[in-house]
This record gives structure tokens, sequence and C-alpha cells, in this order.
């Protein structure tokens, strides 16, 4: 998911007064940033087919062993912790525009270095440089990025690892050619006191200036260690921060990065097919999400999430028990080895309850634990710590990400599949409870009265 500002939520594009839209200019700016988060999924949903593809390659071709396999999923996470702290610098002084234009020269580097790859340091390069993208790319529209997630699998479906990194360079490259023709925001130019250029904007897209408002622009205050004493902002802080960590400790990235090799491990015959199926179960419940977020309150959602999140992995561990638990069927095996292809009777018996369980997780994280803490912490910090809090807690989430999904095929061999996602739940059992007493709801409020709540007044 990705971070949004109260501001950047206004419609950055939006017809000034009751002007009708020339829907073609609009229509091409739009998808020309929303290619930007569409390969940012990709990216991060292309570690799914690719690893069981890599792990079946025969030499010449670069092998994945079980370590391998974990920093190849991992490693995309450092990057994007490096490049969300490049992103936010870059877009307060250099735009949306250039920032996307930047940001696609490394996803198509690095999918191209993957293309190429002959060796597994190339394949770490390019997965490193494709994070670095994507966290630029993760400060807008979080709906595509989990619609790239599904275009990387079902194109996995269908695709060996190289073609499908071929697929990958696709969406940066087009966004690279639609940006050089693209006009900056009206937004930022207003912000850099351009305000000539940004009319000319408003008329190139809209065919008129008229009833435009400049956005309210707060006074600048720079951030100060000794403003972590006030209640209004330490309170908001830790919260920020922990809503990312339990974000990242229900396990969310591990599964997604791994769900084809963790339906292999559950000895399904299809895991392809059942990615794609969690797939469009994200997708749709992520718009779910959008439609009914401002109506029923974020911390009933993410509670109702996190309570889903806690049946759904528990249900994960109680398959992996029932099926591979027993003395004649170890269950130390790394979750990125190779599957026999000669499933026993209770997998088959079983598979759609691994199916059914992932599904159930993935519509729970999409509808609560997925954009919620992203939207919450554009809401709860004031405005003259807003930049760095924001950092901070972005910088926290990809972090978390890294270290959970390096770790899960670990945690996978060491505690039995079992244990892991048993684990999982106990997380996602302190996030409800952290939910339910120390986070406050901010439907409809202020940010006035967010933080005088804060302060206890």
């Amino acid at each position: 998911m990705t971070p949004e500002d109260p501001e950047e939520t206004q419609p950055l594009l939006g017809p000034p007064g009751d002007s009708a839209p020339r829907g073609r200019r609009v229509f091409l700016a739009a998808f020309a940033a929303a290619l930007g988060p569409l390969s940012f999924g990709f990216a991060l949903g292309y570690s799914s087919p690719a690893i069981p593809s890599l792990q079946r390659a025969a030499p010449p071709a670069p092998h994945l062993d079980d370590a391998a396999a974990s920093w190849f999923g991992a490693v995309v996470t450092l990057g994007a912790a490096a490049g969300g702290v490049l992103g936010g610098w870059l877009v307060d002084r250099a735009g949306r525009k250039l920032s996307l234009l930047l940001c696609s020269v490394p996803f198509v580097a690095g999918f191209a270095v993957i293309t190429a790859a002959q060796d597994v340091w190339m394949l770490l390069g390019g997965r490193l440089l494709t994070g670095l993208a994507c966290g630029v790319a993760s400060l807008v529209a979080p709906l595509m990025v989990v619609v790239g997630i599904l275009l990387a699998y079902l194109a996995g479906w269908v695709l060996e690892w190289r073609w499908l990194a071929v697929l990958g360079c696709a969406p940066p490259s087009l966004m690279l050619l639609f940006m050089c023709v693209m006009p900056e925001t009206p937004r930022f130019l207003l912000t850099q006191h351009r305000r000539q250029e940004a009319m000319a904007v408003l008329r190139f897209l809209w065919g008129s200036e008229q009833g435009w408002e400049d956005p309210p622009i707060g006074a600048e205050q720079s951030f100060r260690l000794a403003l972590l004493r006030q209640p209004a902002i330490y309170k908001p802080f830790i919260i920020g921060v922990s809503l990312m960590a339990f974000q990242q400790l229900s396990g969310v990235n591990a599964i997604m990065f791994y769900a084809e090799t963790i339906f292999e491990e559950a000895k399904f015959k299809d895991s392809s097919l059942a990615s794609v199926v969690v797939g469009i179960i994200q997708v749709l419940f992520t718009a779910v999400a959008a439609l009914i977020m401002d109506r029923a309150g974020r911390r009933l959602l993410l509670v109702l999430s996190g309570v889903v999140m806690v049946f759904s992995t528990s249900a994960f561990g109680t398959y992996f028990q029932l099926t591979q638990g027993g003395p004649g069927n170890s269950s130390h095996v790394a979750l990125s080895g190779p599957v026999s292809a000669e499933p026993v009777d209770a997998s088959v018996g079983l598979a759609w309850l691994a199916v059914g369980s992932m599904c159930l997780f993935i519509a729970g994280f999409a509808v609560g634990w997925g954009p919620i803490p992203w939207l919450l912490m554009s809401e709860i910090f004031p405005l003259h710590v807003k930049g760095v809090a924001t950092g901070v807690c972005v910088l926290t989430n990809w972090l978390m990400a890294f270290l959970v999904t390096k770790e899960f095929s670990s945690l996978m061999e060491v505690l039995r599949p079992y244990g892991a996602f048993w684990l999982a739940s106990a997380f996602c059992i302190f996030s409800v409870l952290f939910t339910l007493f120390c986070v406050p709801e901010t439907k409809g409020k202020t940010l006035e009265q967010i933080t005088a709540h804060f302060e206890g007044r």
C-alpha cells in the first residue's frame, strides 16, 4: 500500500468549477500517472511466479537455491526503503512529473538486468533496482498497485521468469513516453510560485481556469527532536510506526511475494491459478475498502480486518498441521525449496482449505490493514512534523517488510509451516488489541480535533 497526504487526495488535475473536462488529455494524464503504481505492483508480484520458475531452470540459466530465493523475494524491499525516502524528497522539490519520469528508469533497467541475468547476482541487482523505483512510485494510487500484482500473477501463469521480466519493462516504458508529453501538476507549480504555468496547465487539461482557487499552504516549521516531548507529536508518532510494523508482521508481503510457492508447498495442483484467484480477490476488496472507508470508520474496519486475518492465518496453519504435521511427512522443508510432484491424499482433500484461507486473508487485509494505516498516517500528524514523521513511518514499513519477507522461509523451516502461520495469527491478535486501545477514530474529524484528542483536551 501507499502513503497519501490529505492535500494530495484532492484531485491534482481536477476541473475548475463546473467546466467540462477535455476527456482525452485528462485521461492520458491519469493513465500515465497510474502506470507508476502499476509497475510498482508488478515488481512486487513478480517474485511469486518467478521463484518457482527459477528453481526449475536448468543450466546455463541462473538457479535459485533456498537462501538465494529468500533474498530474491526480499531485496526489493530494501531498494524500496531507500526509494521511499528519496521519493518524498524528490516529489517535494521536483514535482510528480519528473519523479515519475526518473523512477521509470530503474524500473526498466532492473527488469532488463533480470532479463539478461546470467547468475544470481544479476537477478538480485535487478530486483534491487526495481525496488528503488517502487519506493518512488509508492506515492500515488494504491489501487493500481494491486492491479499490477494481479497482472504479474496472470502473466506468470503462462510465462517463464525471463519473459515475465520482459513484460515488466512495458508499463514503465509506456510511462516514460507518456510523461514526456504530460505537464506538471498545477498544485506543484503553485507551490513553486509559478502561477502562470499552473494556469496554462489548467487550460491545457480542462479548457478553462475559471473557478480555480489556490490551495492553502500551511506555515512551514522545521522539525526538532524537542517536539517529541509533546503528546500531540509523540502519540501519533508511536501509533503511525506501530501501525506500519503490525501491517508487515501480519506476513502480507511474504504471502504476496511467495503466493505461488506457498500453494506448491500446500500441494495445490494448480498453484499459478490459485495465485491469480488471490490477486483478483485483492483487487476487488481494495475497491470495496475505497467505497466504504468513509462510512464505516477507520477503527471498525481495522478491527474487522484484523479478526478476519486472525481466523484466516489460523486456518492456514491448521491446514499445514493436518497435512504435514505427521511423522511420515516432514514439515522441515524451506518455503522456497522444491516440492514433491506427488501430493499426499490428505493434501489433495484439503487443498481448498489452503486456497480459502489465503483468499480470506487477502480480503480481510485489503479492506482494513492494507489501506487504512497509510490513510491514518496522513490524518494524525500535525503539518509541521508530517514530512519527517511520514518518512520514518514509510521507512519502518519497508524495513519490516524486508525482515518478514527475508526470514519467512526460515520461519517455515524452524517453526514448521503451521507454526509460522500461527505466529502471524498472534501478531494479528496484537494488532486488533492495539487498535481497540490506542488508535483514535479520525472519520469526519479535523486535524485540530485529532490533536486535541492526543493532548487530552
